[in-house]
């Protein structure tokens, strides 16, 4: 029951970050399109007027250090607990934890930073390029946490699921160091914040796959360590039911980005119209040069006195 608990508070940091994320990249892009860099944190719109609104505007980014607390937390703490369903047993399960702890902690730093450095005049505020550069690291961190985690598992869906989510973070920290080097490559931000909606997305899957008896694959069942009490996530002992059940995730796992990429299709259309974007028709394209352009205006005013 902990385990999918942890999983649902995951999915629904992830996916609220990641909305958020994709929501104010939009917005911008849209808004001014000329003077478009991406950043790693967007805060909240000033509200002339509205002290109580100004002091809200870092909350976002307050929501993110609660969320990546409680994960460091909650990392840490299961390292003190005895787990004799992974591969090597209890020693392995515990340096595992604190790893994925470490990899947290990197994060919460730099939140924190952040943070202080939007506060206090004291802090001098790190450049985006940095920023996303230590994202970049700290994404490659937990794609190498999690590739390990895979690595120890009994479970084989605990196992695939921890890879796949592996690949998204992997994902991830190629798209932040793109974005360290082209701050206005527009299409490496939306990716960014649509592929941390798929790792919510993909979080919550897994906690269904390997912790919820109606979402488990048929032919799996819970492990279960009786002597030690300790409750585990998924097995199959059939080969065949293996296959299936690694198929099925695999079939979700394509499902979930289909779902994202009509996530951002519809939070494209609703941020378009929040900012007042309507489509006007075709429209043609301005000449490359100035002879070019002269001649284009000749042409067309010919064609006026023709008509």
């Amino acid at each position: 029951m902990g385990g999918m608990l942890y999983k649902l508070f995951a999915s629904a940091s992830l996916l609220t970050l990641g909305l958020y994320h994709l929501v104010c990249t939009f917005f911008h892009v849209i808004k001014s399109p000329q003077s478009y860099a991406a950043k790693p944190f967007y805060p909240l719109p000033r509200v002339s007027g509205n002290n109580n609104n100004n002091r809200l505007q870092k909350l976002p980014l307050i929501i993110l250090i609660l969320s990546l607390a409680v994960a460091f937390l909650h990392q840490t703490l299961i390292s003190f607990y005895s787990d004799p369903l992974v591969k090597g047993s209890t020693p392995v399960h515990r340096f595992s934890s604190l790893n994925s702890a470490a990899v947290f902690l990197l994060f919460l730093i730099v939140a924190v930073y952040l943070l202080l450095s939007e506060s206090a005049s004291s802090l001098i505020p790190l450049p985006s390029d940095l920023l996303f550069a230590l994202a970049s690291g700290g994404f490659f961190l937990h794609y190498s946490a999690a590739t390990a985690s895979a690595a120890i598992q009994t479970s084989d869906l605990q196992a695939h699921c921890d890879s796949l989510s592996a690949r998204v973070s992997a994902l991830c920290s190629l798209l932040c160091l793109l974005l360290a080097c082209r701050p206005r490559l527009f299409i490496a931000d939306a990716a960014l914040a649509a592929s941390v909606c798929l790792q919510g997305l993909w979080q919550l899957q897994t906690g269904l796959s390997l912790y919820v008896d109606g979402f488990i694959p048929e032919g799996c069942h819970r492990l279960l360590d009786v002597s030690g009490g300790v409750e585990g996530s998924t097995q199959c002992d059939i080969q065949e039911s293996k296959l299936r059940a690694v198929s099925v995730l695999d079939l979700m796992f394509t499902v979930h980005v289909v779902l994202v990429v009509m996530l951002l299709f519809v939070t494209y259309t609703m941020v378009a119209m929040a900012a007042g974007v309507r489509r006007t028709g075709s429209y043609e394209a301005l000449p490359n040069n100035s002879s070019d352009s002269s001649n284009h205006i000749q042409m067309k005013s010919l064609t006026g006195t023709q008509a």
